[in-house]
């Protein structure tokens, strides 16, 4: 299964609906294709001019490891030694398109594939992630 725009849609303007909901400041939203390819940017009015290129760099990140940008994230708090040289080699690697803090999640088929990944950005990550959650789940995506 792939990725269609209309679900790329649909996962975008559930995100941004779930943000409304939680009262997060203004956000950004990037739902990219497994090849890690923007299908959906969406950037609310007031969100800051950077948000969408973070929200992109969540995203891609989590596309890049396999795995919801949170849990590379921790993996870098769990390693202080080597976080630095692993953060610097991974940033390098994917040309500094990658940001390791929770709001970039997967998205799986029903066969549990990865089509792509959502990165949101513009209130505290944590938030960010919450909103991508509530959009794949509006979108009928599980996490």
């Amino acid at each position: 299964m792939t990725l269609t725009l209309d679900q790329a849609r649909a996962i975008a303007d559930g995100t941004l609906a779930k943000g409304r909901e939680t009262d997060c400041l203004p956000l950004a939203v990037a739902v990219l294709d497994a090849g890690g390819h923007p299908k959906v940017v969406l950037r609310e009015d007031g969100a800051g001019i950077l948000r969408t290129q973070i929200a992109e760099g969540k995203a891609y990140g989590a596309l890049g490891l396999g795995g919801n940008s949170r849990a590379f994230g921790e993996r870098l708090e769990r390693e202080p030694a080597t976080a630095p040289t692993l953060f610097s080699a991974f940033a390098s690697m994917a040309d500094g398109k990658v940001v390791a803090v929770p709001g970039g999640v997967l998205i799986r088929d029903e066969g549990g594939a990865i089509i792509g990944a959502v990165g949101v950005s513009g209130d505290l990550s944590d938030k960010d992630e919450a909103a991508a959650l509530g959009g794949l789940e509006a979108a009928g995506f599980g996490s």
